[in-house]
């Protein structure tokens, strides 16, 4: 145990390292400021200005801003279907894939234009090698960017006075890639080859076993596709296994960079975030916040894992990454649930009951602890408006955030934003259960299989893509129905952090005075603590009490085989 809490240790002491390294020069590129890699990659910024006729210094106004991303994200869904029906014509298909089936299909092009990577099917067995690269991995590009662009149009509703301007939202992107994602993702791929991560165009090999049976080896053009699923908070793998998959994660080294990655933009967005409102400290309030939620989670996690195998007498190795031990699979399984991320190295059905409550859970926050790359930082502004209001309300003042006056029209946008994935959270589930289209894709009858389909469309909501593994999630009904709640749990945040942006921008700043409440101590921390538990958390636990907490008792009475 000692050995697992230094890892803890190790891990969170490189984040926390790296934190303002990253985030004050993401600040920089998204504020378009100069930076060290200005000269580096400024030529390929401006092709692709020139390329595709952007005028980078027209900036727009919200509405603009809005169809340009939605345009933008339309264009995404449809190459990326395009791409999986026609894959048996196109090259770059050595093992001869045929066409994805349409349903499927349609669930995929959703799935990473939303940045979810929800994958009803095993990508070694299903997508070309050019589909994987051009299809999954730079949607996964673009979906990172459009999180990133969106944040950076909020920030600027909140820091600019009296206009309509927002920004340019093809600018945002282009930088956010160029300057953001693809060179960390190049430096990142490198590393993952080093550590036997494999990248390659070979087709699968046949080979024979010392038990004399055969065995295909799936190739393929991989490290380049986890390094940006695991920077872009993506979380879909090449392979069925995902990240337990010894081809996307083969050493300890492997192991702890791949973690790293999950959580290190996110967190340092955070930082990017104080820079930009001139606010350090704010920022820092807002990071532990976040940090104290997924350490209590995680810790949970730990807590039950071993003390129900210690109870059952027995370790419960089932469906754990063995070569790394019980306590990277849960930390990793802690992370990629406060994130937006999804990956896994283990499969979340065979954590005990209460932990796979804590992933659930995590998700269930509105993937805002530390939250996806951009995404993460945008929904927590609108659980800080909501704090701000309520404080408003207690102390008889109009509520002010960074200077802003928070108005019926914001809040109630904020709540838009915040609630609507938590209504389809639950109508899916319900409605998957009163189906037999729904119910019959379950392994395990039970509490475990309600957890099954809860945990579908929570992660579907809250674009996360991790699953419990042991649902059948490839069928008609699934595959549209998840594909809906995706769109759902993307859009309905996006859609009003965006008018946010507009409204706030055309605002005037109020100086701050001592009637002013203050969002840089203790008693903001433990309010915005509050209302994230309280708003986010009580809508589930009626639906968590049914799945994750009635299955422990189940199993510590001995009822459930485990």
């Amino acid at each position: 145990m000692i050995n697992g809490i230094m890892q803890i240790a190790a891990y969170f002491f490189f984040l926390i390292l790296l934190v303002p390294i990253f985030g004050s020069y993401m600040a920089a590129v998204l504020e378009g400021r100069r930076h060290i890699l200005s000269s580096v990659f400024g030529w390929l910024e401006k092709l692709i200005y020139k390329i595709c006729f952007i005028d980078e210094k027209q900036e727009m106004n919200w509405k603009d801003y809005l169809a340009a991303l939605l345009w933008f994200n339309l264009f995404g869904f449809l190459a990326v279907l395009f791409l999986q029906l026609l894959q048996h014509h196109l090259p770059l298909n050595p093992n001869h894939m045929p066409k994805a089936e349409l349903f499927s299909a349609i669930n995929t092009a959703v799935s990473f234009m939303t940045n979810t990577n929800w994958q009803g099917y095993a990508g070694e067995t299903t997508m070309s090698y050019l589909t994987q690269m051009f299809g999954l991995t730079v949607q996964n590009f673009l979906s990172a960017a459009t999180g990133l662009a969106v944040f950076a149009v909020l920030v600027r509703g909140f820091i600019r006075m009296k206009t309509a301007e927002l920004g340019n939202f093809w600018a945002d992107i282009t930088r956010s890639v160029v300057y953001i994602l693809l060179p960390i993702c190049l430096v990142f791929s490198l590393l993952l080859v080093s550590q036997g991560v494999i990248q390659n165009f070979s087709a699968n090999k046949e080979i024979i076993t010392l038990e004399q049976q055969k065995q295909t080896l799936p190739f393929g053009p991989v490290a380049s596709q986890i390094a940006i699923k695991q920077l872009g908070t993506n979380g879909g793998g090449y392979f069925n296994a995902n990240s337990a998959h010894p081809y996307e994660n083969p050493t300890p080294t492997s192991n702890f960079l791949e973690m790293l990655a999950i959580l290190i933009l996110p967190a340092a967005l955070v930082y990017s975030f104080g820079i930009m409102i001139g606010s350090r400290k704010h920022a820092i309030i807002i990071f532990t916040v976040m940090l104290i939620i997924l350490l209590l989670g995680l810790f949970i996690a730990l807590h039950y894992e071993y003390s129900i195998g210690h109870s059952l007498g027995t370790r419960l190795m089932e469906g754990k990454e063995t070569r790394l031990g019980v306590v990277n699979s849960i930390l990793w399984g802690a992370t990629t649930t406060a994130v937006s991320n999804g990956s896994v190295n283990a499969m979340h059905s065979s954590f005990t009951p209460l932990t796979g409550g804590v992933a659930m859970f995590n998700i269930m926050l509105g993937e805002i602890i530390f939250g996806g790359i951009g995404s993460g930082m945008y929904g927590m502004i609108l659980f800080i408006m909501l704090t701000v209001f309520l404080a408003g309300l207690m102390a008889g003042r109009t509520p002010e955030y960074l200077g802003k006056k928070i108005e019926k029209k914001e809040i109630l946008l904020a709540i838009i934003g915040i609630l609507t994935s938590s209504i389809f959270i639950l109508f899916g589930t319900s409605l998957a259960l009163a189906i037999p289209a729904g119910s019959s894709s379950t392994t395990i009858p039970g509490p475990h299989g309600f957890s099954e389909i809860l945990y579908a469309f929570t992660s579907a909501a809250g674009n996360n893509g991790s699953a419990f593994a042991g649902l059948n999630a490839n069928t008609p009904f699934y595959n549209l129905a998840l594909a809906m709640v995706m769109l759902i749990g993307r859009f309905s945040v996006i859609i009003p952090c965006i008018i946010i942006a507009g409204s706030m921008a055309n605002k005037k700043t109020i100086p701050a005075s001592s009637g002013t409440f203050s969002t840089n101590d203790i008693t903001f921390a433990v309010l915005l603590f509050g209302v994230i538990l309280i708003v986010a958390g009580l809508n589930f636990f009626p639906a968590l009490a049914l799945g994750p907490v009635m299955e422990h008792f189940l199993l510590l009475s001995h009822k459930l085989l485990f």
